[in-house]
């Protein structure tokens, strides 16, 4: 990507719409035939980012209220807490299956139907739940229905963001971003309220009836920036290989690879941590919560700091602090107040890794192929997301009584591993030189 001197010790990109291996010789030259996209960094744009809240407070909110419902199905489905827990895992892990077809179904569908599908997908998996009477109905509900229905509604509420804003991509995408932290927060307290008063059956109609006006309300306001010609990338069969010609793509590609294994083990293995360790039960009910708070809030201020500081510089420093929260300080959590600490620390960190790594990838890739991009990087997501956990779970479960350090040395270094590859994206972006970048 070309780059121009800004303020002194500043690098910032003079078109985000050029980036090395984006367009391949023999590919279509895009901009000699379409025009050259600037995001307006304002205006209508907020209307999107407001929307992508909205959708991603939906999804995302039941996602994290999963346990739960999960509380609840031991002890009407006694003995079966093995396949139980893989419903939850699957659903995230499908959030993500759109990806490397994502340009496809943009071409075809657009984000409007996409959202409208996923609507539909999302309110009648939750809806059809309700009425379910064995495992099996609620992995094709809760895990199979609702995971596909979610994809329709992430990738446009992920892939708007980028495209409206420039200068303020980073702030951008954290405030559409935080709405999963906070969906999380306030979806989980709902479902627990209503679950204790009504039932379960209609806090499941409850959640169901929210995604319908949460994502119905995204389908009003989220829109591309530009035509699909634009920012479809130039790949000519469903899959855009073209993109890994580019080193820095591959680069990108295997850093959300290898984070996403470690990244979730805190959030679903500190409660049983805190629990072992004979705590209040109150700390671990309320240890996944506050996360999740801390998450959002991090979101919005790390993708300032993106902004300020250098989003690469960003990226890699909340990466790789991340993981040294988990060796340094998870690994000796011993006491609620190591706990805490650490659940505060990694959630402010671990959220700037979340709410940065899509604002570098319009500068890694271009505008032009920000579509396709999008959907391959976010596939990455779909293995440590399904597998990252029960590894962990695997590790400590072999030892008697459980041993959680164990799941802090995976987390830690898969999530620092991750970091090493953002350290070399940033190299490779600006040399060792101290800009911002």
């Amino acid at each position: 990507m070309s780059t121009k001197e800004g303020e002194k010790g500043d690098i910032r990109p003079d078109s985000i719409t050029e980036a090395p291996g984006s367009i391949q010789k023999g590919d279509v030259d895009l901009k000699n035939k379409i025009e050259v996209l600037t995001p307006p960094d304002g205006g209508r744009g907020w209307f999107v980012i407001l929307g992508s809240f909205l959708g991603l407070f939906a999804i995302f909110g039941y996602n994290y209220s999963w346990g739960v419902f999960l509380r609840q199905y031991k002890q009407i489905y006694p003995g079966q807490m093995a396949q139980l827990s893989w419903i939850g895992s699957i659903c995230v892990a499908l959030f993500f299956i759109l990806g490397p077809i994502n340009q496809l179904v943009i071409r075809t569908m657009g984000y409007r139907y996409m959202l409208i599908t996923g609507t539909i997908l999302c309110t009648a998996a939750l809806i059809l739940a309700s009425f379910a009477k064995e495992v099996w109905h609620l992995f094709l509900t809760q895990g199979l229905l609702f995971g596909v229905g979610a994809s329709f509604v992430w990738f446009p509420c992920i892939g708007a963001p980028q495209q409206w804003f420039n200068h303020h991509r980073g702030l951008a995408v954290g405030l559409a971003m935080s709405g999963s932290g906070i969906g999380g927060l306030v979806v989980s307290n709902i479902c627990q309220a209503a679950i204790e008063s009504i039932g379960y059956r209609w806090a499941l109609r409850i959640v169901g009836i929210m995604c319908f006006a949460l994502i119905g309300s995204a389908t009003l306001l989220v829109r591309p920036f530009g035509t699909i010609q634009q920012t479809g990338g130039s790949a000519k069969g469903v899959i855009s290989w073209y993109l890994f010609k580019n080193p820095r793509f591959t680069i990108l590609f295997i850093h959300g690879l290898i984070t996403t294994f470690g990244y979730m083990t805190p959030f679903f293995l500190l409660p049983s941590h805190a629990e072992a360790l004979n705590l209040d039960p109150w700390v671990g009910t309320n240890l996944s919560a506050i996360m999740s708070a801390v998450n959002a809030g991090a979101r919005i201020c790390t993708g300032y700091m993106g902004d300020k500081f250098g989003r690469f510089n960003s990226l890699f420093v909340c990466t790789f602090l991340a993981g040294v929260c988990c060796l340094a300080i998870w690994v000796n959590a011993t006491n609620e107040a190591t706990i805490w600490v650490f659940s505060v620390l990694y959630g402010f960190f671990g959220g700037g890794y979340i709410a940065l790594f899509p604002t570098v990838q319009p500068q890694v890739v271009g505008l032009e192929n920000i579509a396709p991009a999008v959907g391959l990087l976010y596939f990455t997501n779909l293995f440590g997301y399904m597998f990252g956990t029960p590894i962990a779970s695997a590790i400590i479960n072999r030892f008697t009584p459980p041993d959680y350090q164990y799941a802090a040395v995976w987390a830690g270094c898969m999530v620092i591993g991750g970091a090493l590859f953002a350290g070399w994206l940033r190299v490779t972006q600006a040399g060792f030189k101290l800009v911002r970048v």
